[in-house]
């Protein structure tokens, strides 16, 4: 029995991603090489904004902490599913499901608050540049990430919080490769009305006010960059923002 939470269930089963044998061994070489790439992808961009004292603007301080995220982010699930690559039976104990599931949530809402605070950042530098370094100054970026941390805990801790409230009795088998919310809250044989108010709450709130802001951003920045009469002024308002752009158009998918 799981201490503390009255559940019957002390572990889990990851369903994966399949149940072919043959399929096993390939999909662990991809999915290693995948996030191989992925990890020294992120690592060497914080090293590099880190070390380089001329990247040390709110545009890379933003893209350093993104960077941050997404690295965090692949490492809560991908290592456990290159172990279940290799196992017959894909277990996680309970405490690690409710860690990862944790986790999972947090870098995911901080994620999108700092994509939500990019696009902020690229909206002053291409619609009210003389006001950027004011606006975006050395003490505003950092409140905006702490913000973005600080909801991100809220509501990972709401999740976790309402999930750890629920009681599993006999089912154990979760249909997917990682401790995600709705998967497991098909196994509780207790009401799940609270944790479903609370998902369908959090994750609106994220997905309305990450979506309208980054909107509305980039609106304004396409409508001030077509008032431009010369062709080299668009093009250096358009290199602004590209990695911005960039950046948005990779990681938003996880906010949705």
């Amino acid at each position: 029995m799981a201490p503390g939470n009255g559940s019957f269930v002390a572990k889990f089963i990851l369903v994966g991603l399949t149940q072919q044998p043959d399929l096993q061994m390939p999909l662990f070489f991809l999915f290693l090489a995948m996030y191989v790439v992925t990890v020294l992808g992120n690592l060497g961009l914080v090293t590099l904004i880190g070390l380089s004292s001329h990247l040390h603007t709110p545009m890379y301080f933003f893209l350093f902490n993104l960077s941050f995220i997404d690295l965090c982010y692949s490492s809560v699930f991908t290592p456990k599913m290159l172990l279940n690559f290799t196992l017959e039976k894909n277990i996680i104990s309970y405490m690690g499901c409710m860690t990862q599931l944790y986790f999972y949530c947090f870098f995911v809402i901080s994620e999108c608050y700092v994509l939500m605070s990019m696009a902020y950042d690229c909206y002053v530098a291409i619609c009210n540049p003389l006001l950027y370094n004011i606006v975006m100054s050395p003490k505003v970026c950092p409140t905006l990430m702490f913000g973005s941390y600080l909801v991100a805990f809220s509501g990972a801790m709401a999740h976790t919080g309402c999930m750890l409230r629920l009681t599993f009795c006999d089912a154990n088998t979760i249909n997917h490769y990682f401790c995600d919310i709705l998967p497991v809250l098909q196994l509780s044989c207790t009401s799940t009305y609270v944790n479903e108010l609370v998902v369908f709450i959090l994750v609106g709130i994220t997905i309305i006010v990450a979506s309208l802001t980054i909107f509305i951003s980039y609106s304004c920045i396409l409508s001030n960059i077509l008032k431009i009469s010369s062709k080299e002024g668009r093009s250096k308002a358009f290199s602004t923002c590209s990695s911005h752009i960039i950046a948005v158009e990779e990681s938003y998918d996880l906010c949705i």
